[in-house]
């Protein structure tokens, strides 16, 4: 699971470097780009040894999701709206529904 957990922070750590690229124009957040999703894809090819790949990759995808529209809202101003809030549940909603389902509990 710590795999998985760098693989998220890895993946949210580059798409925040994709905004402060500005177009590929800024070449220190243009390096780290690439540079933390090698990290997060190697994290998460590790973490696969150890879980699902469905489970794991949607669980990736969602939180991942779920942390870059939490930094763009705080730290990029970007605009919230009562569906932008729902949607962000629900992919919370599904996230744990897979992770309890890998488990067998439900």
């Amino acid at each position: 699971m710590i795999y998985l957990i760098l693989a998220i922070i890895f993946e949210v750590a580059g798409t925040t470097s994709m905004k402060l690229t500005d177009g590929f124009t800024n070449l220190i957040p243009s390096i780290m780009v690439f540079i933390f999703y090698v990290f997060s894809l190697v994290a998460l090819t590790f973490a696969l040894k150890f879980l699902e790949m469905s489970i794991a990759y949607a669980i990736w995808a969602g939180l991942g999701t779920v942390l870059i529209t939490l930094i763009g809202v705080y730290y990029f101003k970007e605009p919230v709206s009562i569906i932008k809030i729902c949607s962000i549940g629900l992919i919370v909603l599904g996230v744990v529904g897979l992770h309890l389902s890998s488990k067998g509990d439900i």
